[in-house]
């Protein structure tokens, strides 16, 4: 049997993350694995999880704040999985999306699968019925294309185990976790299938620790710049 891991960063979650982990442990099996890596939380969301659902859920705190990037990048490094499946705290997954994005990987020999999503507000209201369409991705466009405007979500991403060699550990320059992996695949050429098929929904209710953020042309160019950086590095290795 194929086992699956979820990899999921929390901060601050505990309003969102139980209604989110129902959607995902009601997907697995009893060989799955989820494993949360909690930011320092300053609110109740280790206590809600553990208390919630036990050993079912592994959950490990970091010493100090290490940022996103770095707890999705110790949760990746601890799991186990076949497939691993990133995972934000405060989203909703669909009761098909693991069954989909596993039949795409055994159909179509993918090594990367990315889906689309409905996205909502806070109160689950809809916002848009595609994710890609209301953020104009072009999963398509290239190396070049995905440093100058990323077209994937991390939320909306699984991937095998056979890409973390290769993904971790995430440079320090990077802008976000996501765009690092879509691109390691692309530069080794990797196969990566887009499922047009919205598999959860993607809440934007404004105190997301990932998603879409207005960032000064400044931010946005040095950002860039440090991607190129850390591709021209990587090449190099």
């Amino acid at each position: 049997m194929m086992m699956l891991s979820v990899c999921m960063a929390t901060y601050n979650g505990e309003q969102f993350v139980l209604r989110q982990l129902d959607t995902v442990l009601k997907q697995l099996g009893p060989n799955d694995e989820v494993i949360v890596i909690d930011d320092c939380s300053k609110d109740n969301t280790v206590k809600v999880i553990n208390e919630t659902y036990g050993s079912r859920v592994q959950v490990i705190v970091n010493e100090g704040n290490l940022g996103a990037i770095k707890s999705f990048e110790k949760a990746i490094s601890l799991a186990k999985g076949d497939i691993l499946f990133l995972c934000d705290q405060d989203d909703l997954w669909e009761d098909n999306k693991v069954s989909t994005v596993v039949k795409a990987f055994k159909e179509q020999e993918a090594v990367l699968v990315v889906h689309d999503a409905y996205v909502v507000n806070g109160s689950l209201e809809s916002i848009s019925p595609s994710w890609n369409q209301y953020n104009q991705n072009n999963i398509n466009q290239g190396v070049l294309g995905n440093i100058l405007k990323n077209a994937f979500t991390g939320a909306m991403m699984a991937f095998k185990r056979e890409l973390v060699a290769d993904i971790l550990p995430f440079p320090s320059s990077i802008e976000m976790h996501d765009q690092w992996i879509a691109l390691v695949c692309m530069l080794k050429k990797k196969k990566i299938v887009f499922i047009d098929q919205p598999l959860m929904k993607y809440v934007r209710h404004g105190g997301n620790v990932t998603g879409m953020k207005k960032r000064s042309l400044f931010i946005q160019l040095r950002g860039r710049l440090r991607t190129i950086f850390a591709i021209a590095i990587y090449k190099r290795t």
